[in-house]
């Protein structure tokens, strides 16, 4: 911080601190914001791809339900959402598996 201090406070040379506190401000940000939801893309992206038939999801619209089939050809899954019951939906959809219970282990 006190380096910043010493950055802020001198006169001399404005247009070079003015260049300098910019890269530590994109520095900053990229650390806290850029990076951290690189690396959540990225594995939501892992998750998509390692879908296989049995897998519990939820979809972006909130419907839970087991993968039936994986069509890589068209970038959907067969989803069951209750006995007899099927909706297919696109693959991107998909963000996250079902929380398991430890209690009930459902």
């Amino acid at each position: 911080m006190n380096f910043l201090t010493v950055l802020l406070q001198s006169q001399q040379g404005g247009g070079m601190s003015m260049i300098i506190m910019m890269v530590v401000i994109f520095a900053i940000m990229y650390f806290f914001m850029i990076r951290p939801q690189n690396k959540k893309q990225k594995e939501i992206q892992n998750f998509r791809n390692s879908i296989t038939a049995g897998t519990d999801i939820v979809t972006a619209g909130g419907i839970y339900g087991k993968v039936k089939e994986v069509n890589d050809m068209d970038n959907t899954l067969m989803v069951e959402v209750a006995n007899g019951v099927k909706i297919k939906v696109a693959k991107n959809s998909v963000y996250a598996s079902v929380p398991v219970d430890p209690a009930t282990g459902k």
